[in-house]
Order: structure tokens, then C-alpha cells, then sequence
């Protein structure tokens, strides 16, 4: 299985095989797939970034609260089990550009996985 990340905006230049898998604390009304809320940030994190926007407080908190409670092998075992075994795509919002706790998640895979994950474009 492959894992990509990309954002909802481009949600239709997607290849079809490829599993859409939501990774933030609430997918936009419309998205109709797959939501892995266990690579979301708490909403406590999601408000403080919001009122007070700290990409180095969000990467710090984001990395102990959420991803340091994971086990990584865990979590792509589970996105293996959502998508059938096919390729995923993990979604969130912002631009491929942005700033985004995805990027963080993709981090965090890499360092476990012997293909990187990669942003789709």
C-alpha cells in the first residue's frame, strides 16, 4: 500500500483506485468517504492554532499529544484494513503550500515506512 496526502481541493484529480481517507477533525460536508479521526489533531490543539497561530507549538504539541500515542505500525495496519489494501490518499485542508498537521503525519510515517509518503499535487 502507498500513502499520499494531499487536500480536499483537489480531491478530483485523485486516481480512483487510490482510497480518500480524511485526517481532521471534521471533513466537509460533501466528502462522503473514509474519516481516520486518529490522525487528527485534538481540538484543543486545532483552537489554539486558530486564535493564536504557532506552527512551533502546534509541531511540538501536535507530535507529543497525538502522534506520541501512537504506534505507527498500528495506524498503517489500520489504514491497510479502511482501504482494502489499496493505495491512500489522507486528506486535510490547507494548500499543499500550508502549513498542515499532514505534512507532520507524513513525517512521522516516513521515518517508519521504507516508502515515503509523499503529497499529491
Amino acid at each position: 500500500m502507498k500513502i499520499y496526502t494531499s487536500y480536499f481541493a483537489v480531491l478530483k484529480r485523485i486516481l480512483d483506485n487510490i482510497v480518500p481517507i480524511s485526517i481532521c477533525l471534521k471533513a466537509p460536508p460533501w466528502f462522503k468517504g473514509v474519516q481516520y479521526k486518529t490522525l487528527a489533531p485534538t481540538n484543543d490543539i486545532f483552537s489554539q492554532q486558530k486564535a493564536n497561530p504557532d506552527n512551533d507549538l502546534y509541531t511540538a504539541r501536535f507530535t507529543s499529544e497525538v502522534l506520541g500515542m501512537l504506534n505507527c505500525e498500528h495506524v498503517v495496519n489500520e489504514l491497510t484494513s479502511l482501504s482494502n489494501g489499496n493505495d491512500v490518499v489522507l486528506l486535510c485542508y490547507e494548500k499543499s503550500t500550508s502549513f498542515c498537521h499532514r505534512h507532520l503525519v507524513a513525517g512521522w510515517l516516513n521515518e517508519s515506512l521504507d516508502n515515503s509518503v509523499i503529497e499529491w499535487t
